[in-house]
């Protein structure tokens, strides 16, 4: 069954479609809520709201359900924020797109075929669900739709009331303009002004309207006409119902007249008048009549009834049940067939019960009068009860005025009941016992009211629990118990407070006399737990707390109901670097704090953990001093350093950077790990800001001190190659954890794979020390000396032994001897050259002159000319090559 709400937006539609389902039992189909969510998540991707592609495809694959009444997008729950204004400015727009809609449409049907639904929107009945079996439109004046909006949008923007309004009109328009799915009412629609009425009267009127098949329906059905096709056993499965098993709604139906005509023109004219004559002797029948009926005799199968026809009237003997008939007993028969195709007088005893039955409840029906029947079963929405016989329809919102927890109770209850609602064409009945219990009420209702005050405690049940807040009956008029006024502690829900059938003495804060609205409240039967605050908790006291909740920046504990104050993240520990709250508190935990702070007006109050020990930081000076070397326990390790608990509980960081003189860390962790035990030095107690710095490689000699005596800037060293890198060679010098690198920034490709084919992981090699950068904890060799003469290496091993030499470099003979013997050999050649090069440029001349002279020339003189050309060219490179050589010996004699 579909029962569709439309209405204009702020008409109070979907409040009262939500309750409707509720109260019936059927699933609630906000198809507002659901263009909504689909705009949200227009939002939330940044899709651009002129992309009406990727628009459109959002809506195709959306994934989107309802649960519990609430609507999820991608299984989170986002029934509060598509009522935010960021969405309700945009989702008139998006749902004016016809794909959109077309999308939304198919996904509402899909919906609304797995289980009964109320479902509301702008275009319900006329478009989505127009074979809908009820369709209402709800409608209210702007002002009191403004109202209702302003409260949707309260905390989202600074709006007035005739913003809202300015904003429903507009909207309006739009609605009821716009090309596709317009906002209209349905033909066949119940419009229902809502503008004065609560929520529970609109929804008491519109449940009434389906009970009582109200007749503004064009054809509408019954509930009972669904359940008759759908009657269960158990609530979660359809069967057959028994009463559409009994049913007579289909006996007009199927009955067919016999005709005679063309039988008795054949006749000769003396037998049709002895026809005639026999058939004034006989009573005048017609299919479907109820009559009077004498038993002749019983069969196996069939009882044979006399009703004074021309022949004997046939009853299949199931009909009686366990009331077997005797012959000669009068009973009541109804007429199927006057005959068969054997020329049998069909009848029925059943379906005369039933229309004598039917008949009487009819009249009963119209006289309002009280009837009594037995509950039989329970079925899909309510129960079904045997009335004179006839099974009618209870719906489960009839059966009481509270609502109803156990219906399997009321199997096999005899009580009264009122005929609601007859369905002539298809015999269906719906009786309410509610109704009843209503008209007795009602005199204690109008008493009631007259002597509702604000400010009278009064007791009352609870008759319903919602997640806003729970209704009580007061004795026939029903009370509102919100969430708020409950406890003047936190409350998730109100089932913390209180369950159905709860009997609770509650207090009337506020009474609408026009609309006979009552708002109650259960926390306004005490004071209010900040009254006389600072009296009860003064500032320095120690107190006890239960943890309610936690957030980043600290805790909130709860001294009683309505009371809570804040543990700040500082006010925690003296010493210990916390993150995050939850380190050292859970929720629930019982908390001891000191107060620090009250302020009354804001209701707050600050509490502090810290200040129930001493600071040890006060007394620090006499435990710790710069210098001093202590043992601790590493505790955290951060990228920028390692925090190690020293005695009574002091933390000091021990940064990355003085961890070691020469070995270059990247984190802590490659050389400490948390529970580690330290060795550390105290190199600074700064006791205002409560920091102690530490050292670790302050405990041994700075190695820098023996590097810079050791080796001086150009010396020869040897170093093992551990890895080549692109950006350079990494070598170790013989002392351990000490570095070394050849730089290779600068070098190009080519040149680098050349320097470093013959080089290997775990070679030695002679290098030239040209850089110490003790800022850095840098030594840099050349890379130039990777090519170096053995003279130079030479030269380089004894600058390096002779320390302190600055005027003069004593250099040993052998050494002078190769350097003098190399010069030799360096000036013949060059003498040589010098020669050759004269020679070899006078020849050049007079080649050119006796080239000049001669007109002809032949192949060989050609070919001989041609080789002393490039015989010369070659001779210019190489003494070209030798001077230059030359030069670079000369430089380096110098040097």
């Amino acid at each position: 069954m579909i029962i569709a709400i439309d209405g204009p937006a702020g008409s109070g539609k979907s409040t009262t479609a939500k309750i409707v389902a509720e109260k019936m039992g059927f699933v609630y189909l906000d198809t507002g809520a659901m263009y909504r969510a689909l705009t949200l998540d227009i939002i939330q991707k940044n899709i651009p709201f002129d992309d009406t592609q990727k628009i459109i495809e959002k809506a195709e694959n959306i994934n989107m359900r309802f649960l519990n009444g609430k609507i999820l997008i991608n299984e989170k729950d986002v029934s509060k924020r598509i009522r935010e204004n960021d969405v309700t400015q945009q989702v008139s727009e998006i749902s004016a797109i016809p794909e959109v809609r077309k999308q939304m449409v198919r996904l509402q049907r899909e919906i609304a075929s797995e289980k009964d639904s109320v479902i509301d929107g702008r275009d319900i009945g006329t478009v989505v669900f127009p074979q809908a079996e009820y369709k209402f439109f709800i409608e209210a004046d702007l002002e009191e739709r403004a109202k209702r909006r302003m409260k949707d949008l309260s905390g989202t923007d600074n709006l007035t009331i005739d913003d809202v309004k300015e904003l429903l009109e507009k909207r309006d328009k739009f609605d009821s303009t716009r090309e596709y799915s317009p906002l209209k009412k349905a033909e066949d629609s119940v419009v229902i002004d809502t503008t004065n009425l609560t929520i529970e009267e609109q929804t008491n009127e519109i449940i009434r309207k389906i009970n009582e098949n109200d007749q503004d329906f064009n054809g509408g059905k019954l509930m009972v006409e669904e359940l008759n096709e759908n009657v269960e056993q158990n609530p979660q499965e359809n069967t057959v119902s028994e009463a559409e098993k009994i049913n007579t709604g289909d006996v007009y139906d199927n009955l067919k007249t016999f005709e005679r005509d063309e039988l008795e023109e054949k006749l000769p004219e003396e037998d049709k008048e002895v026809i005639n004559i026999y058939a004034r002797t006989l009573k005048k029948f017609d299919n479907d009549d109820v009559v009077n009926g004498h038993v002749i005799r019983i069969g196996d199968k069939d009882v044979y009834v006399d009703i004074g026809f021309k022949s004997e009237g046939v009853i299949p003997i199931n009909e009686f049940g366990k009331d077997i008939p005797e012959p000669g007993d009068e009973i009541l028969v109804f007429v199927e067939r006057l005959e068969d195709e054997e020329g049998q007088l069909i009848l029925s005893k059943r379906k005369a019960d039933f229309l004598k039955a039917w008949n009487d409840l009819k009249d009963k029906y119209e006289n309002d009068e009280i009837i009594q029947g037995e509950v039989k079963k329970r079925i899909k929405g309510g129960m079904v009860v045997d009335v004179f016989g006839v099974d009618t329809f209870l719906p489960g919102s009839q059966i009481d005025v509270n609502p109803v927890v156990d219906f399997d109770s009321y199997v096999g209850k005899t009580m009264d009941f009122k005929i609601v609602n007859i369905n002539e064409a298809r015999k269906n009945i719906v009786i309410s016992h509610k109704e009843i219990l209503v008209d007795s009420l009602k005199e204690v209702r109008e008493e009631l009211l007259s002597q509702i005050q604000v400010g009278q405690v009064i007791k009352g049940k609870v008759k319903n629990i919602t997640d806003f807040g729970a209704f009580i009956d007061l004795g026939g008029v029903d009370g509102l118990l919100h969430i708020t006024d409950m406890s003047w502690g936190r409350v998730n829900h109100p089932s913390e407070m209180c369950k159905i059938g709860d009997v609770i003495e509650v207090k009337v804060i506020d009474y609408d006399t026009e609309k006979q609205r009552v708002s109650l409240g259960l926390k306004q039967l005490t004071s209010h737990p900040w009254e006389n605050i600072e009296e009860k908790y003064p500032v320095g006291s120690e107190v006890e707390g239960k943890v309610v909740s936690i957030t980043n920046y600290g805790v909130f504990i709860e001294l009683e109901e309505g009371i809570e104050g804040l543990i700040h993240i500082s006010e925690m520990s003296w010493t210990q670097q916390i993150k995050h709250p939850s380190e050292l508190f859970s929720m629930g935990d019982l908390v001891k704090a000191k107060v620090l702070s009250i302020n009354p007006e804001e209701r707050k109050i600050s509490f502090g953990v810290k200040q129930l020990t001493p600071n040890p930081w006060e007394s620090i000076d006499g435990i710790f001093s710069e210098g001093m070397i202590v043992k601790g326990i590493v505790r955290n390790l951060t990228h920028y350093g390692a925090f190690i608990e020293l005695k009574n509980g002091i933390d000091g960081l021990l940064h990355i950077s003085d961890m070691a003189w020469m070995q270059r860390i990247k984190h802590p962790k490659e050389m400490f790990k948390n529970e580690d035990e330290v060795e550390v030095k105290i190199l600074n107690i700064d006791v205002e800001n409560k920091k102690i710095s530490l050292g670790y490689k302050q405990l041994k000699e700075n190695p820098w001190n023996a590097i810079i005596a050791k080796y001086k800037k150009g010396s020869i060293v040897k170093a093992k190659v551990i890895k080549i890198l692109e950006k350079g060679i990494i070598l170790e010098l013989p002392e351990p954890l000490i570095e070394a690198i050849v730089p290779l920034y600068s070098v190009s490709h080519s040149k680098k794979r050349e320097l470093t084919k013959n080089i290997k992981i775990g070679s030695e090699l002679e290098l030239k020390v040209v850089e110490l950068n003790q800022d850095d904890n840098k030594i840099v060799l050349s890379r130039d000396d990777l090519n170096l003469s053995e003279e130079e290496k030479d030269v380089a091993k004894i600058m390096e032994k002779q320390e302190g030499a600055i005027q003069k470099i004593e250099i040993p003979d052998d050494v002078k001897s190769k350097i003098n013997t190399k010069e030799d050999e360096s000036k013949k050649v060059d003498s040589k050259t010098k020669k050759k090069t004269t020679k070899k440029e006078t020849s050049t001349k007079k080649d050119s002159s006796k080239k000049t002279s001669k007109k002809k020339t032949t192949e060989k003189g050609k070919s001989t000319k041609s080789d002393s050309s490039k015989q010369t060219s070659k001779k210019k490179i190489s003494d070209k090559k030798d001077v230059d050589s030359k030069a670079k010996e000369d430089k380096k004699e110098e040097k």
